[in-house]
């Protein structure tokens, strides 16, 4: 019921929308009670036609009211113009509210069709925009295939459930109150016993469906693993290649593939079962009122003429659909309960950076960054350990080290990206913590070791991030990043689509676009993630030429693994297990002959 609201929650929004909904689902409904009502008129006239009514009575909220003087009009019908003329009028109503009938079910049918899919537009936007602002911690411990899979196929699931519910609540709830209220004024008694067997069937298929929700969440959860398998698959297909890997991974994959045909089979046979049952328990109960009403019309009494009857089956028989459909959606809602709560587990996970309810708004690089006392750890595990570091405007700082030191994570504390554990970081002598997390990052660049580029045309990732440029400024910024050349050789120069991360280009040409794109962003203050430890000599020349232009008067954080791109840093600082080790200059810590000379011997600088 919690995730039921939350749905109807999703929904609130168009409730305009909702209201024409009811509007023209009742109006259908009316127009079909009344088409139906019709049935025993004609009947009168094609069994009875010596019957006729001479006087009306006076009108009153009564079935006998409504249907002695609807007799009334026929018999004057058949009086003046005869029988046929009377068939022929009864035939061009009941065609005229059958028209109008279909119209309002069209209308109503038009706007769940407008609801359901701003729904899922509203559901997608909301996802893309949590994942964009959940820290970098989250996607160290969630799969992006699992996270593909809420977006894509636990939406879609959504979609179903919304009509599933409107249906529920809404269509098949007033379809069947409108015909019993009908069946009531017809016979209380025959409809009496309808209204008691109903809880009967009600709690059968609600017995069936309880576990739905169950197994169609771990269905859900098992297609996650199955596109996250996929998606790791596409990424390293080069190394599922080179290592004759094939035959393991599809082993791999046809495992969590069979899980998912076991769940989905179970899914689907319990969802099966609802038209099955409701059409068991509906035909149980068509005949007993057969059975009764049979008694009623052919008693001495004769409480029950046969028109009526067979009119009472006809507006009857419209019940068993809408109670279907009622069932089917219970099932549909049942089973889209689980993908809501899949996409609630992230719509509403508390796990982001925070920021002050009034931070404070920088826009400039004054003076220094200043790490004091500095620790952060996952979990329990410490990454680093009291760190002690300034970095003064206009000055590059390396940070060499093994791998798994903590240089990249100490980085990512100064762009925010994570929150210390222990000590704080000061901007300009203001803690980060107090300051707006977007002007922060607006006066940072980075270039990472691996290129990070989109499937788009070279000017737009160079110009990424950038929402005002003008053509002359992207090509400066791809003069400085020495990657003007190689762009004038592609067909559509700036123009050319580089392919999925930039699948078209060379590791040292994507490279440059990444610097390209750091230059036309300007930050003052830059940060190199091992920037050309990934080429070869020749690229590395040529790009560390580029990185050389674009530190130029910039305060600089660079991390290397080759020292020979470091050595005339203002200051080099050396991490071993988290913490800090070794400090100065270049000949300052050759002449140490510490860890720093260590790593300088072993990579012959």
């Amino acid at each position: 019921m919690k995730d039921l609201r939350i749905l109807i929650n999703y929904i609130k929004p168009y409730w305009k929308h909702v209201l024409l909904y009811i509007l023209f689902n009742t109006l259908s409904v009316i127009f079909a009670l009344f088409s139906f009502t019709l049935v025993i008129p004609l009947l009168k006239v094609l069994f009875n036609p010596d019957e006729l009514i001479m006087q009306p009575v006076k009108f009153a909220f009564s079935s006998d009211s409504i249907i002695h003087n609807i007799f009334y009009f026929i018999s004057n019908i058949i009086i003046e113009k005869g029988a046929t003329s009377a068939l022929f009028f009864i035939s061009i109503v009941v065609i005229t509210t059958t028209l109008f009938k279909t119209v309002s079910y069209y209308l109503g049918r038009f706007y769940v069709i407008t609801i359901k899919n701003r729904v899922v537009r509203d559901l997608n936007n909301k996802i893309y925009q949590k994942i964009l602002y959940l820290p970098l911690k989250f996607f160290t411990e969630e799969k992006k295939g699992d996270i593909m899979s809420r977006m894509s196929s636990d939406v879609n699931e959504v979609k179903l459930t919304v009509v599933s519910t409107m249906n529920m609540i809404i269509r098949d709830p007033i379809t069947i109150i409108f015909f019993l209220f009908y069946l009531f004024f017809s016979n209380f008694y025959l409809t009496l016993f309808i209204l008691i067997f109903l809880p009967v069937v009600g709690f059968t298929i609600g017995r069936v469906g309880k576990t739905l929700k169950k197994k169609s969440f771990k269905a859900q959860t098992t297609l996650g693993k199955l596109i996250s398998n996929l998606e790791e698959t596409l990424s390293g297909l080069r190394i599922v290649k080179v290592f004759n890997a094939e035959d393991m991974v599809f082993q791999r994959f046809g495992a969590i593939n069979n899980t998912f045909l076991r769940l989905q089979n179970s899914v689907e046979r319990k969802k099966a079962l609802s038209n099955p049952i409701s059409e068991f328990l509906g035909t149980i109960v068509m005949v007993l009122i057969l059975y009764i009403g049979g008694s009623l019309v052919l008693g001495e009494n004769n409480s029950l003429t046969s028109e009526e009857f067979i009119a009472y089956l006809v507006v009857f028989s419209q019940i068993l659909n809408p109670a279907k459909s009622l069932s089917a959606a219970y099932y549909n809602i049942q089973k889209g309960m689980a993908s809501v709560q899949r996409i609630n587990d992230i719509l509403y996970i508390d796990d982001k950076i925070p920021e002050k309810e009034n931070p404070i708004f920088v826009n400039n690089f004054e003076q220094s960054i200043e790490l004091k006392n500095v620790s952060f750890r996952y979990a329990e595990k410490y990454v680093l350990k009291n760190i002690n570091l300034k970095i003064e405007k206009g000055t590059t700082v390396a940070l060499v080290g093994e791998s798994g030191s903590g240089k990249s994570t100490l980085v990512d504390l100064i762009s925010r990206l994570y929150d210390v554990s222990e000590g704080e970081i000061l901007f300009d002598s203001k803690n980060i913590k107090d300051i707006k997390i977007k002007d922060l990052r607006n006066l940072m660049g980075n270039v990472n070791q691996e290129s990070i580029l989109f499937n788009d045309t070279i000017e737009n990732n160079i110009a990424f991030g950038v929402e005002k440029f003008a053509e002359k400024d992207v090509i400066n910024a791809a003069k400085i990043a020495n990657a003007h050349n190689f762009i004038l050789e592609k067909d559509l120069k700036y123009k050319e689509n580089i392919g999925d991360r930039g699948a078209k280009l060379s590791g040292g040409q994507r490279q440059r676009l990444s610097i390209a794109r750091a230059v036309l962003k300007n930050p003052p203050i830059m940060i190199l993630d091992e920037a050309t430890s990934a080429l070869d000599t020749e690229s590395e020349k040529i790009v560390q030429d580029a990185l050389n232009n674009l530190m130029k008067n910039r305060t600089s954080i660079v991390i290397a693994h080759r020292l020979s791109t470091v050595k005339n840093a203002d200051k080099i600082c050396v991490l071993r297990d988290g913490k800090i080790i070794e400090t100065g200059k270049h000949d300052e810590l050759i002449a140490k002959n510490g860890n720093y000379k260590k790593l300088c011997d072993m990579q012959m600088v």
